[in-house]
């Protein structure tokens, strides 16, 4: 079986919260919460923290998580892997949104699946069904839409495709099925050392979206679909919203 290693990158400089991942929630910071969750995932051999910041660091340290340091200039997540690839033996990285307390175990089994039952996916992630018209039109909700051979044609923050005929978009869910995409990614080592020697592309900088980089050079997504859903930490209300759920958990 190949070796999967989990990485969970933990950038302490954040535009609408900094310091995020220290972020208390009941008693816990939430990469704590991040690194229990995926630890738990079955398909994962190892699983650590990539961060620029020794508070982090140290963070992990103290509840015995495995943690490794990365450039501070390093500004996305997946980059960020592809730094430790350079350094851990591992046949396929996992990217683990490390802002996603909530994450559920089994959902980062299924996108690692999306890979190990393919040999010739080199690149997986995941999509969900979007059952809100609120969601469809949230610019923090990213779209993919996917082929009939169940790789990504595009993401975007915009509702995507855009129905033409239907002028009321609460209406769009009644003609066609939106898909929200779930950011995890899972890479084959070959695939992610290559994604780390790209270049930022246009797209990836006009969407601020870094798996257009992978597309925009010619590579390929492979889309599985979940039932579990996302839910990121951005901003002080998703604090109150996630402290809501963990205490009726």
């Amino acid at each position: 079986m190949p070796h999967v290693v989990g990485v969970i990158p933990a950038r302490y400089a954040s535009q609408r919260l900094p310091g995020k991942p220290l972020v208390d929630l009941l008693g816990k910071p939430m990469i704590q919460h991040v690194y229990e969750r995926s630890v738990k995932a079955t398909l994962l051999n190892q699983v650590i923290v990539a961060t620029d910041d020794r508070r982090i660091a140290d963070a992990v340290r103290s509840f015995g998580g495995e943690v490794m340091m990365t450039s501070a200039d390093i500004t996305s997540g997946s980059d960020r892997v592809a730094a430790v690839a350079r350094q851990v033996k591992g046949d396929v990285f996992v990217n683990v949104q490390g802002d996603e307390p909530l994450i559920a175990p089994e959902m980062i089994d299924e996108a690692t699946r999306v890979v190990l039952d393919d040999q010739n996916a080199g690149i997986g992630t995941l999509a969900k069904k979007i059952e809100s018209p609120e969601d469809l039109v949230n610019p923090s909700v990213v779209k993919v839409v996917v082929g009939n051979d169940s790789y990504a044609l595009y993401f975007s923050r915009s509702p995507i495709p855009f129905m033409r005929d239907v002028a009321d978009r609460t209406k769009w869910h009644d003609h066609q099925a939106f898909f929200k995409h779930i950011g995890i990614y899972v890479f084959r080592r070959e695939s992610l050392l290559q994604y780390g020697e790209l270049l930022e592309s246009p797209l990836e900088r006009a969407e601020r979206l870094e798996q257009l980089r992978i597309l925009e050079n010619g590579f390929r997504i492979k889309v599985g679909f979940t039932s579990y859903d996302s839910i990121p930490i951005d901003t002080e209300r998703d604090v109150e919203r996630i402290l809501s759920l963990l205490r009726k958990a």
